[in-house]
């Protein structure tokens, strides 16, 4: 299942999780067409994975301030966090089988 944060609960939620297993946050806004392609590939990319990370939306209209804090100029951006700290950014629209290689990078 995709989770959705927002500024109030993201350090709670996706920092502390990413403690001990990687979390995916995909940054988007409703309006945003290549948006809402990622947002089935996001669901492909939790059939494969499941519980050994965390898929996450974040909507940039509702969360300014945790899509200023990790620099989102445009969406999609998606980043992987490890560890509390983010460790890969993607920008643009995604394929699921490349960030199924990076979550599962991360896990080693």
């Amino acid at each position: 299942m995709v989770e959705h944060f927002n500024d109030t609960d993201f350090a709670e939620k996706a920092i502390e999780a990413s403690k001990t297993k990687p979390v995916l946050i995909d940054f988007y806004a409703n309006w945003c067409g290549p948006c809402q392609i990622q947002a089935p590939i996001l669901e492909d990319v939790v059939d494969e994975i499941g519980d050994k990370a965390v898929i996450a939306k974040v909507n940039v209209e509702e969360a300014i301030a945790v899509a200023q804090e990790f620099g989102v100029m445009s969406i999609p951006t998606l980043i992987i966090f490890k560890n509390g700290q983010a460790v890969k950014k993607f920008n643009g629209l995604q394929l699921a089988d490349d960030l199924i290689a990076e979550l599962q990078e991360q896990m080693k």
